[in-house]
């Protein structure tokens, strides 16, 4: 539902604060960050806001665009730079990133796209930088909650192209595109935050 004439996401609502306990440190030193899938821009006020520091450019498909601006134009800070389309696809943007963090968007996309997405941070993440990917993943191929496991069966009801993704297939492709897994963390609701780091280059 909009509030305020603004899209609302409940679960952004819920899940940001805990998201920001772990991303916080691990982005302290970060000057520029790259959001795959905004979604209603929610996280990216939030996180902005909690950290000045850092420049939060988040992005998402044009048809989210309009939702998004409505969102960082009320908040109007400094950090919060207006949303870029993009789709993980297609064009990325040149510039390189100190870090890229994607909410809820792996079990989203069709499997392709995933794959589209990770060989996209490895090519604009810099080296040494992070990749934050936050949602709900399968382990050694087996649904770590019964939740997990109705969600996933949920998702492919609507779209048979989206479900949960295996961590290990992920790190796989990561891999091959300089990304190392560095932690798993875990997070309320079966959900978890995947730590990747961009081996140095060349």
């Amino acid at each position: 539902m909009p509030a305020h004439n603004k899209p609302f996401a409940p679960s952004a609502e819920e899940n940001k604060a805990a998201i920001l306990a772990v991303i916080q440190p691990l982005l302290a030193n970060a000057r520029h960050l790259l959001e795959i899938g905004g979604g209603t821009g929610q996280h990216a006020v939030f996180f902005a806001s909690a950290m000045p520091h850092l420049r939060w450019q988040t992005s998402d498909l044009g048809k989210h665009l309009p939702g998004i601006r409505r969102w960082l134009d009320e908040a109007a800070l400094p950090n919060l730079p207006q949303p870029i389309a993009l789709d993980v696809g297609g064009d990325w943007p040149a510039q390189t990133f100190d870090a890229v963090f994607s909410a809820n968007t792996a079990h989203i996309m069709p499997a392709p796209q995933v794959a589209d997405m990770l060989r996209g941070v490895g090519r604009v993440l810099g080296s040494g930088g992070c990749f934050l990917l936050y949602g709900p993943f399968n382990e050694g191929g087996r649904y770590t909650g019964e939740g997990n496991r109705s969600f996933d069966a949920w998702l492919k009801e609507q779209d048979p192209r989206m479900g949960l993704r295996n961590l290990e297939d992920l790190e796989e492709i990561g891999r091959q595109n300089g990304l190392r897994l560095l932690e798993t963390k875990q997070m309320p609701a079966n959900n978890r935050i995947l730590v990747w780091i961009r081996e140095p280059q060349g």
